[in-house]
């Protein structure tokens, strides 16, 4: 078999520690690379990210479960879009398992339940998107997001299109308690934008968390909501302030072009354009089937924020909602 499309079968039998390792995986991943980024450095990337995707299959229980057809495509996918792994607080992209629907199976009560399989997806944090308008030429520059606390001066007008953010730290102020969050960009004529995140906004999208993220607590007989534990695991119950920024990241882009992106890569779940087959599995079905609710949380994750070099829990399921770019 000469060609990733013809072994699509062959590697869903390999393990799942094995994909990134195959030779006809690492060829696919060259090309690609090389195609759309220049083909200099295009072996060299091949080692260095197979280093960490491997490190990190190994070290989750939950990643090692899934897939090794999902794992083919979150690995293509880093050449495909250009990032890379490679762990920190300002991570580009992360690797997490999610559930997907793919089928129906009869109880013995006679009822109809849903079957899951696990497949990992590649997640572009805040970062990452961040890196890639830039390099998309959809804004300059942009400076580093700032975190407003209570007692600090912020203030934010739009007149006729010119957008002012008015700030000044006081040293005195409550650090246990985040008000706002903005980040300064510059567009590509040379005009300031700012991306505005406020305590009502990241309120509202720890409900919508909850929401997606609840679970059947068989002894109370009643669905629980629970929200991403980095809504509240700052200062004093308050969010997490290295998430706050990768959330205001995100939001600043909500008016922007979308960018395109691997078939398995998401921003937060964003319904993707059709993409060319980077992966030359046509024919291999299974590994497009939709995604649907899940009644469990959610398993295990890699956050950008605040360290991926240890790993913490994240929820990705926020941006079904209203908020195309949460």
């Amino acid at each position: 078999m000469s060609t990733i499309q013809d072994s699509a079968a062959a590697i869903m039998q390999l393990q799942i520690t094995e994909v990134a390792d195959n030779p006809l995986v690492r060829q696919q991943f060259i090309n690609i690379y090389g195609a759309l980024w220049g083909d200099e450095n295009a072996a060299a990337v091949y080692e260095r990210e197979v280093i960490y995707f491997n490190r990190i299959i190994r070290d989750s229980d939950n990643l090692k479960v899934c897939t090794p057809l999902s794992a083919y495509i979150a690995f293509i996918d880093l050449a495909v879009n250009g990032l890379t792994l490679e762990p920190g607080v300002r991570a580009l992209c992360y690797l997490q398992p999610r559930r997907f629907k793919i089928g129906e199976k009869r109880g013995n009560d006679g009822k109809a339940y849903p079957v899951y399989e696990g497949r990992v997806n590649l997640t572009i944090s805040g970062y990452g998107e961040l890196y890639m308008r830039t390099r998309a030429g959809h804004i300059r520059h942009a400076d580093n997001p700032v975190v407003v606390y209570e007692g600090d001066e912020f203030s934010f007008t739009d007149r006729g299109g010119v957008k002012t953010v008015t700030y000044a730290l006081n040293l005195n102020h409550n650090a246990s308690h985040p008000i706002a969050c903005y980040l300064p960009m510059t567009r590509i004529d040379g005009t300031r934008d700012y991306g505005i995140l406020l305590e009502s906004d990241w309120g509202r999208l720890a409900g919508f968390s909850g929401k997606a993220n609840k679970y059947f607590d068989k002894t109370t007989n009643r669905y629980v909501e629970r929200p991403n534990e980095l809504y509240t695991s700052g200062a004093d119950g308050t969010i997490d302030t290295g998430f706050l920024r990768a959330k205001c990241i995100k939001h600043a882009f909500s008016s922007y072009p979308k960018l395109r992106v691997g078939r398995g890569t998401t921003f937060e779940a964003d319904s993707n354009p059709e993409q060319p087959d980077f992966y030359n599995l046509a024919g291999a079905g299974s590994a497009t089937v939709e995604s649907a609710p899940d009644p469990t949380p959610q398993p295990e994750s890699f956050a950008p924020v605040p360290d991926h070099s240890e790993g913490v829990t994240i929820d990705t399921a926020e941006s079904g909602n209203d908020d195309g770019t949460f």
